[in-house]
């Protein structure tokens, strides 16, 4: 569902004129630093962003500041108590409500003449990946992942860029970036492998990822016996500025 909304939860649609900025001092300093040339390349780029929790809300918002004025999240979690340590769109008034929803509007506060659309819905194979310039794979899960990366990789003239285990991570200075094939000490990046050998597959195309090298601690269990897999914003919010700068510096060559 493509939906539009604000942190009420009520959904409703939009139609926001494009390409012009609502102040011509927004991102002087972006300019100032990139260039005119950049700029327009970033205003013109359309990138699709599938994940907006601890890293990828993070993630939106750099791209949104620094000028990409043509945007898709998607996701199809809600606002949860235990996301409020990390998530930019969660915060006690938003409990409960789509995570794009909120999301969406906290953008375009940023920038009223984005282009940002709003998909409520969990990723899968059925999903059209066509019309962007840019794919940035946030998602947890392994098997979505995989999928989006095996397709991804096929298409022509789209960059894709992938996040790994931000997760039992103390230390953003260990945050790097590195190719999906080559990164060890990533549990995440091994299980998007294994998955791949299993289907006898691999991507068409290197992939470049945002990781950590910080050696993993294991940490203890809840009474129930699962592991708490914690995380914290210093962390998270670095895999997603990471993943934005990846679409920024493509964008100066």
């Amino acid at each position: 569902m493509i939906t539009t909304g604000v942190h009420s939860c009520e959904p409703f649609f939009i139609t926001t004129p494009l390409f012009m900025f609502s102040s011509p001092d927004t991102f002087s300093r972006s300019e100032a630093l990139l260039g005119a040339d950049t700029m327009n390349r970033l205003q013109c780029a359309r990138v699709l962003l599938i994940g907006v929790g601890g890293v990828g809300s993070w993630c939106a918002e750099a791209l949104i500041r620094t000028g990409i004025t043509h945007l898709t999240i998607m996701d199809g979690d809600t606002v949860q108590a235990s996301n409020i340590n990390r998530q930019l769109p969660a915060t006690q008034s938003t409990i409960g409500c789509s995570k794009v929803e909120v999301l969406r509007e906290r953008l375009l506060s940023i920038n009223p003449d984005a282009e940002i659309i709003a998909i409520h819905a969990m990723y899968d194979a059925s999903f059209s990946l066509s019309g962007y310039d840019y794919i940035i794979d946030a998602i947890d899960s392994v098997a979505a992942k995989t999928d989006l990366i095996l397709r991804a990789t096929r298409m022509r003239g789209v960059k894709l860029f992938c996040s790994m285990g931000a997760a039992l991570r103390f230390d953003p200075t260990q945050v790097t970036t590195g190719e999906l094939m080559t990164i060890k000490g990533d549990a995440l990046a091994k299980a998007v492998r294994a998955r791949m050998k299993r289907l006898d597959t691999k991507p068409y195309k290197k992939v470049r990822c945002v990781y950590s090298t910080e050696n993993v601690q294991p940490l203890p269990s809840s009474p129930e016996g699962e592991v708490i897999k914690g995380s914290i914003m210093p962390v998270t919010a670095v895999f997603g500025c990471t993943l934005a700068s990846m679409v920024i510096d493509d964008c100066r060559r």
